[in-house]
């Protein structure tokens, strides 16, 4: 927990307390049904939630904001996102119903209001929205297409609408269809921990 206040000091003490609940949360949801790699939990502030909150360095989500998380599996980058945005709407997605329990679950037992979560997948959803978020669900390419008519077409955040993918390694053939659409952030220019060495946030445009 101390590492996500070092990195964000602002937080009020409601999102000081929901960020404490997370990981007895999840560790209780994890026994039960595996959402998160057992190893990992030992990380699990750095290597999730940090991680996520890698996106809020970027872009700092306006009031009324509408995001939709993809493949949002235990509910990341969506329920840190959340917390840190408390007037923008999330609205996280999977294809896997269990997952999307535990989601459903831990936003209940921290009393957040602005998360919705459904069991679907993206291309089958009719609404539209201002940003996407995920991580590393696949390829690119592969989950723009899933992803490419969810945009609204008004803008009013500091970035245009538009996609935040997090992910690692070496992306320069992956990006290589989008050409200008496309900015990379590099997560170790925010974050000084090992883990974030080769973490990226991939901006691409709408």
């Amino acid at each position: 927990m101390q590492i996500i206040q070092e990195y964000f000091p602002n937080l009020s003490d409601k999102q000081k307390k929901q960020f404490a609940q997370l990981l007895p949360l999840y560790q209780d949801w994890n026994s039960k049904i595996n959402v998160i790699s057992r190893k990992d939990m030992e990380q699990f502030y750095e290597h999730h939630v940090l991680h996520s909150l890698g996106i809020a360095k970027v872009i700092q989500f306006k009031p009324r904001t509408k995001v939709l998380d993809v493949g949002t599996g235990g509910g990341f980058p969506g329920i840190p996102l959340a917390i840190l945005f408390p007037e923008t709407d999330f609205f996280l997605v999977d294809s896997i119903g269990k997952k999307i329990k535990v989601v459903n679950a831990v936003a209940e037992a921290i009393d957040l209001k602005n998360v919705r979560a459904q069991q679907i997948r993206a291309e089958e959803l009719k609404e539209q929205f201002d940003f996407v978020v995920s991580r590393a669900v696949t390829e690119l390419p592969v989950f723009h297409g899933w992803i490419k008519n969810k945009f609204r077409k008004q803008n009013f955040n500091d970035l245009p609408n538009g996609t935040f993918y997090l992910k690692g390694g070496d992306l320069t053939e992956e990006l290589s269809e989008f050409k200008k659409k496309v900015q990379l952030f590099e997560l170790k220019n925010y974050f000084r921990e090992e883990f974030f060495e080769t973490k990226k946030v991939v901006y691409l445009a709408a």
